[in-house]
């Protein structure tokens, strides 16, 4: 998709510091970090959400989550716990359309979700 941001940041159009890359996904630092470790993990395919994903996305949403965990092993916050969170529509405070995972770790996080 030729406006959004994750698409254009996959495409190396907008820089980023990226954490982890392959084929299918794009790890890369948050600008605006919410914990000591803040990851963003995206698709390089463009989805806009889990509700937009299709049965023919299931193996790339199963390497995003994956992706997820390896990218908590990398930054070294497995040990001490991790969050994974996606955001979905604009209640829940997605503020970019492309479906993405934010990997939060490296302090204990407050509030119980669950």
């Amino acid at each position: 998709m030729d406006n959004c941001l994750f698409c254009r940041i996959a495409a190396g159009e907008i820089p980023s510091t990226k954490v982890y890359e392959d084929e299918q996904v794009l790890a890369f630092r948050d600008i605006a970090p919410q914990a000591p470790t803040h990851v963003l993990v995206i698709p390089k395919k463009h989805v806009s959400g889990w509700y937009a994903a299709k049965d023919e996305d299931d193996a790339l949403l199963a390497h995003l989550m994956r992706t997820a965990a390896a990218v908590a092993k990398m930054e070294g916050v497995v040990e001490s716990g991790f969050r994974v969170v996606s955001n979905c529509g604009p209640d829940a405070q997605q503020t970019v359309p492309h479906l993405h995972l934010h990997v939060l770790g490296g302090k204990e996080m407050g509030g119980k979700m669950g």
